[in-house]
C-alpha cells in the first residue's frame, strides 16, 4: 500500500468537495504500489493501451499503443512490459526514455473495464518500454461507450502522414464535436514518478465536449470516484495532453494545451445536466494522423449513466465552425 498516495493539488480538490478524509483513510488501500494479479491478467489481454508521456518542453502528451494480445506482460507484480512502439511521428515517443514518468490506461470498452497505472520508466529499447509500477488502482465503469475493437491489419511500424497545427480545422472540429470519448494526459512536476504522470479517461453524451472556437475546449466533469487525479494535476501544472480516437476510421487527434478548471456556478456549465464542474482546454499544438491506427471499433451501445446528464442546447451549445 502507498501511506499518503494524494499530492498536494488532488488533496486540495477533495478537501473543497468534502471528500478529504474519507479518501485520506481509505486512498492507501485502494491505490497500491503493485499490480494484483487480476489486473496484471488485465493489461495482458488487452489489443491497446493509452499512454501519457511529457516532452522536453514540459508538455504532456496522450497517445494509444496497440499489439495483439500478449504484447504486453507482466513478470511481476512491479513491472509491465509493453511490446509496441509509437510510430514515426507521434509525439509520446520524446517522453519515452529511463526515469522519465509514464502513465498507463489499460481499458476493454466492450466490457466497460478499467484499470490505470502511473509509475516510472525503467528501461526502454527499440521494441519495448520497460515500466515499473508506482500506482496501481482500478476505476468504475461509468460514461465507458461499449465498443468492441476489431483487426483490419496486423499492427506494424507503418509511418502515416502526420499533420501539425496550432489550432483546429474543420474536420478535426468536427471530430472533437462529435465524440464520445476522450483521454487527457495530466502532469504534475515534483512528485515523485509514482504521483507525476496520470492519464484518465473522460465520456459523455456524442458532442459533450464544447467547441467554443478553434482553439478553446469546454469539458465538462460528471461525477466520478472523486480521486481528482486530472484536476489535481492541473492545479499543480495546468498543461494537459488530450486524445481522441476516430473509431471509424482509425485517426488520432493528439492536442497539448492548457487547462484551467471552471466551476459550475455562474459558468457555461450551468445549462449542462449533470457537470460537475469541468475545465476549460487551450490549445497550443494539434498532431492528426490519419489511419494510424490498425483497429476499427463496432458501433458504440452508450453509457447507462449518461441517462442523467444533459445535452448542450443549440444556443448555449452550438458546437463552433472551425475553419
Amino acid at each position: 500500500m502507498i501511506a499518503r498516495p494524494w499530492h498536494a493539488g488532488e488533496r486540495a480538490l477533495q478537501q473543497r468537495v468534502g471528500s478529504a478524509a474519507r479518501l485520506a483513510e481509505i486512498g492507501p488501500q485502494v491505490v497500491r504500489d503493485a499490480m494484483p494479479l487480476q489486473h496484471r491478467e488485465f493489461f495482458e489481454s488487452l489489443p491497446f493501451v493509452v499512454a501519457a508521456t511529457v516532452d522536453a518542453a514540459g508538455r504532456p502528451w496522450a497517445s494509444m499503443l496497440v499489439g495483439r494480445a500478449g504484447f504486453m506482460r507482466s513478470p511481476d507484480a512491479q513491472t509491465l512490459i509493453v511490446g509496441a512502439w509509437p510510430l514515426a511521428g507521434d509525439p509520446l515517443a520524446e517522453g519515452l526514455a529511463p526515469d522519465a514518468p509514464i502513465a498507463l490506461l489499460g481499458i476493454e470498452p466492450a466490457t466497460r473495464r478499467r484499470n490505470r497505472m502511473n509509475g516510472r520508466i525503467a528501461a526502454v529499447d527499440a521494441s519495448a518500454i520497460r515500466v515499473e509500477v508506482g500506482q496501481s488502482f482500478g476505476n468504475c465503469p461509468k460514461y465507458i461507450q461499449a465498443r468492441a475493437p476489431l483487426f483490419v491489419r496486423e499492427p506494424r511500424p507503418e509511418t502515416p502522414v502526420v499533420e501539425t497545427a496550432t489550432a483546429l480545422d474543420r474536420d478535426a472540429g468536427s471530430l472533437v464535436g462529435a465524440a464520445d470519448t476522450l483521454f487527457v494526459a495530466t502532469h504534475a512536476p515534483g512528485n515523485d514518478a509514482a504521483q507525476a504522470m496520470d492519464v484518465s479517461h473522460r465520456g459523455g453524451r456524442p458532442g459533450f465536449v464544447k467547441l467554443e472556437d478553434e482553439r478553446t475546449l469546454l469539458v465538462p466533469d460528471f461525477a466520478g470516484n472523486r480521486f481528482y487525479m486530472t484536476l489535481g494535476n492541473l492545479l499543480a501544472n495546468p498543461r494537459a495532453g488530450l486524445l481522441f480516437v476516430d473509431f471509424a476510421r482509425g485517426d488520432l487527434l493528439q492536442l497539448t494545451g492548457r487547462a484551467e478548471i471552471v466551476e459550475r456556478d455562474g459558468t457555461a456549465l450551468a445549462a449542462l445536466a449533470g457537470a460537475e464542474r469541468g475545465w476549460r482546454f487551450h490549445v497550443d499544438t494539434v498532431v492528426r494522423r490519419r489511419d494510424a491506427l490498425p483497429l476499427r471499433w463496432s458501433a458504440a451501445e452508450a453509457s447507462p449513466h449518461l441517462a442523467h446528464t444533459g445535452r448542450w442546447a443549440r444556443e448555449e451549445g452550438a458546437q463552433a465552425s472551425a475553419g
